[in-house]
């Protein structure tokens, strides 16, 4: 049985008389002529998913969809390149446990260090229980302030004051 063809929507006929334009755009952007036609080549796929009916601007919607493409590109080969750095560097200094002697904490420092994190546990546990969903919720769980106040139905400011009086509170280590 034959695949039936894919409709060409007007949005993809739009697409098919700018293509020329859009990778001269997208080369002028990017500096390659190869990584314009491979954006322009994935805006195609893109487009053959997207109902253009309520697109009021299909020209300004092609260049935002092409930019959408390249920025997210941008963001792989980034993402890729500081993978690729810590693999690096997590080669670079060898396998686990092969740190000479001298890399290693001294007793005493273990010791410190241990004591330390139980005092901060200890503070941590003290803490009003909002202040501690809060402080836990950002600082363990890694929560942007926006998300913390979504998650508990408070605002960011609350977010923010909690924090303030957390990390006051924590401050007390110190001394």
């Amino acid at each position: 049985m034959a695949e039936a063809e894919p409709t060409i929507t007007a949005l993809m006929q739009l697409y098919l008389s700018k293509r020329v334009e859009l990778i001269r755009f997208f080369t002028a952007r990017t500096s390659s002529a190869v990584e314009a036609e491979d954006i322009v080549q994935e805006m195609w796929i893109k487009l053959a998913a997207i109902d253009d009916a309520s697109i009021e601007n299909a020209a300004g919607f092609l260049y935002r969809l092409g930019s959408n493409v390249m920025l997210d590109r941008a963001r792989t080969r980034r993402r890729a390149s500081a993978r690729d750095d810590a693999y690096y560097e997590a080669f670079r200094k060898g396998p686990r446990g092969a740190e000479s002697e001298d890399d290693l904490p001294s007793a005493e420092d273990t010791v410190d260090a241990r004591q330390r994190v139980a005092q901060l546990a200890k503070l941590v546990d003290q803490m009003p229980r909002q202040r501690r969903r809060v402080f836990v919720m950002h600082k363990l769980e890694g929560l942007s302030y926006a998300e913390v106040a979504q998650s508990l139905g408070i605002s960011r400011s609350a977010v923010e004051k909690h924090m303030i009086a957390a990390l006051k509170q924590l401050g007390e280590l110190k001394q």
